[in-house]
């Protein structure tokens, strides 16, 4: 459910102030900014910047374009590894074959 209009977008206080500081200064497409907030929503001035986002383990890099205003941070630092599905084991060599539900 998204949020309500009244309420307005959602950022963090101090991730605001480092983009504006950055914006200032010039070196917004210098430096990576290192942040916990998944979700603080994409405004248009962070546009251009990198983002170290925290995906419960370590940092993901995140190039923000204009595409992603309007989503969350943390939609894009997947939080998840795919392993990948079962492999064939001994169930597939003594039935012939790799499914999960015996055939009769």
């Amino acid at each position: 459910m998204s949020r309500s209009l009244k309420k307005g977008i959602y950022v963090t206080p101090s991730l605001e102030k480092k983009v504006m500081a950055l914006r200032q200064s010039g070196k917004a497409t210098d430096v990576v900014v290192k942040t916990w907030a998944r979700d603080c929503t994409i405004f248009p001035d962070m546009v251009g910047m990198k983002f170290a986002v925290h995906n419960g383990k370590d940092f993901v890099t995140v190039l923000i374009s204009e595409d992603m205003v309007g989503h969350r941070l943390g939609e894009f630092a997947i939080t998840r590894k795919f392993q990948g599905h079962a492999k064939k084991g001994k169930i597939s060599k003594l039935y012939g074959f790799s499914g999960r539900f015996l055939q009769e």
